[in-house]
């Protein structure tokens, strides 16, 4: 037996598996001219690439158009629905799908691939060089594969596909499609969004809130915001009314307000505000964060936040940082060192190259300290400039310590008021 077709017989046994595990999938959706959206609202995942708390759930969009020649532009998670191939059914009418897609190989975009193959064999896989390597290490699959490249075009009648390739936006083989005819962009996973979609499809029927968008950019696309520069500079020129991404909803009524918020973020431009977070074990530290906070706010700057970074998970604070001009550190001392959940907050954003941000520093200890000795080395490491004298304290704060943090404060203030 072949390798595909022992893949083909697992998926179909994981299908009927998953029968008892049904998420809601809603019935395909017209976005327009002939072009139809699949959407599964996955409301049982805890963890997105067993990392992001869902707390609003994820959606799966992808796309069929039903034109001379027919088009189906990635897939779903496998498992996340049993109604895939039926709604691919409803939409056809009996038809065959001649071409497969492949904008983006991750797992919850491709995992139907194999189904598909199997209901049309002769389906046509779209895709570039970097796609056919992850296909074949997924699937072992190397049959009717036609290679697209960037600018290449492919026509289905009414539509005409036009490709752009955006790699590392955010994986090696990344690309859109980008309909002339009815300018229509297939973003992939760029312009997606955290949550599920409840009904709301479009963008006109939705209050939109940016704030699981911003969390979705900047733990899941942050990291490459110079490639995301460059995939803008490739889609200059192009007359976008439609943007259908892969997760999150469809931008019909406003495609520039998506745009502008990812070309904001991967510029690293931020708001006036403060992000304060503290790591603390007996409270000494969180009382000095809070009394920070406090005297910004009274001395006029309204945008604050505080987060004890051990009990709010790193990718909240990921996006308030991507968010804010402004980041005030304070930690403990831990072994000789700055608290350990602290270091992990210093160490992703370093991993993640956030780039345009401000920062002061301060740390307590018990007798030698360590805290700030560390947080000043990350500092160093990314090149923020610090906008307040750095203070470390040992023991519990009085009035003589608080009133040091008071000019701390005022630093701050001052330069947010600029």
């Amino acid at each position: 037996m072949k390798n595909t077709e022992y893949l083909i017989i697992l998926c179909e046994l994981y299908r009927i598996f998953a029968q008892n595990l049904i998420l809601i999938d809603m019935k395909p959706v017209q976005v327009c001219n002939d072009i139809y959206v699949i959407n599964v609202n996955d409301r049982r995942k805890q963890l997105f690439e067993n990392m992001w708390p869902l707390p609003f759930g994820v959606a799966y969009n992808c796309y069929i158009i039903d034109d001379e020649k027919t088009a189906l532009l990635d897939t779903v998670e496998l498992g996340s629905t049993n109604n895939f191939m039926k709604h691919v059914d409803d939409i056809l009418k009996g038809r065959q799908l001649d071409y497969l897609i492949v904008n983006h190989m991750e797992p919850d975009h491709s995992g139907e691939i194999l189904n598909i193959i199997a209901k049309y064999p002769n389906v046509k896989i779209a895709g570039n060089k970097q796609t056919f390597k992850i296909l074949e290490t997924y699937f072992s699959h190397t049959e009717n594969l036609m290679e697209v490249t960037d600018g290449y075009e492919l026509n289905l009648g009414k539509h005409n596909l036009k490709f752009v390739t955006t790699p590392m936006v955010h994986w090696p083989e990344s690309m859109m499609a980008y309909d002339t005819e009815n300018h229509v962009l297939f973003s992939q996973d760029a312009f997606g969004a955290f949550g599920t979609l409840d009904g709301k499809i479009f963008d006109d029927e939705a209050n939109f809130c940016e704030d699981e968008m911003r969390r979705y950019y900047s733990n899941i696309v942050g990291k490459y915001s110079a490639m995301v520069q460059k995939a803008f500079a490739k889609l200059q020129g192009f007359q976008i009314k439609v943007i259908c991404p892969l997760h999150g909803i469809i931008w019909r009524e406003n495609p520039a307000k998506v745009m502008e918020l990812y070309d904001k973020w991967s510029r690293y431009e931020s708001e006036t505000g403060v992000l304060i977070l503290f790591a603390s074990m007996y409270g000494n530290t969180e009382q000095i964060a809070d009394h920070v906070a406090r005297k910004i706010v009274e001395n006029g700057v309204k945008n604050v936040c505080v987060y004890d970074v051990s009990k709010t998970h790193v990718s909240y604070l990921m996006s308030d940082a991507w968010k804010y001009k402004v980041i005030v550190l304070g930690s403990c001392s831990y072994n000789g060192e700055m608290h350990p959940m602290m270091e992990m907050f210093c160490r992703e954003i370093e991993h993640y190259g956030l780039k345009n941000h401000t920062v002061a520093l301060f740390g307590t200890g018990s007798w030698s300290g360590g805290g700030l000795r560390n947080l000043q080395k990350f500092a160093e490491n990314t090149g923020w400039e610090q906008i307040a004298e750095p203070i470390e304290i040992k023991g519990i704060p009085d009035n003589e310590k608080f009133a040091k943090f008071d000019v701390f404060a005022k630093s701050i203030s001052d330069y947010c008021k600029k």
